[in-house]
Order: C-alpha cells, then sequence, then structure tokens
C-alpha cells in the first residue's frame, strides 16, 4: 500500500474515478435530461482534479513549483465555480 501511494498511482486512480464520474453524469444528462449539465460541472471536478495533482506532485518528489502550479490551477477552477454559482443581482 506504501508503493501505491508513494508512486502516485493511488491518485491515479482517484482520477481515473473522477473522470469516469464525468462521463457518465453527462452521459445521464444527455440521455435522459436529469441530474447537472456537464458546463455546471467541470469546474468542480477541475477543481478537485488538481488538488488530486498537486498532491501527487508532494508525493513523488516534484519540485516546488509544481506542486504550486496544480494548487493555482485548483484556485482558477474554483474561482470559475463560486462566479458561474453567485447569483445575480
Amino acid at each position: 500500500m506504501q508503493e501505491l501511494v508513494e508512486s502516485g498511482r493511488l491518485i491515479d486512480a482517484i482520477l481515473a474515478l473522477v473522470l469516469l464520474q464525468f462521463a457518465a453524469l453527462a452521459s445521464l444528462h444527455r440521455l435522459r435530461g436529469i441530474g447537472p449539465a456537464p458546463r455546471d460541472l467541470w469546474p468542480n471536478l477541475a477543481a478537485g482534479a488538481a488538488l488530486l495533482l498537486a498532491v501527487r506532485a508532494a508525493l513523488t518528489d516534484a519540485s516546488w513549483i509544481a506542486v504550486a502550479a496544480w494548487l493555482a490551477c485548483a484556485l482558477a477552477a474554483h474561482l470559475i465555480d463560486l462566479h458561474r454559482r453567485w447569483p445575480r443581482s
């Protein structure tokens, strides 16, 4: 288990599950018209994926710049998500 975590393969598996989740929800929306639209999902899932990639970079001894870049990507996606959800007045 330690090797699975330290190598980043566990994070890769979780990222694959995030992609499958997006595909399943997008298909459900397209085929049945239920659930959130993909355009409403992607910023939230992108923020989570970027955080996972920051963890992966840290676990695999990537440079601090790589970790910081993934964290910045997560922040950007989070801010996009907030902007899209913020009620218009």
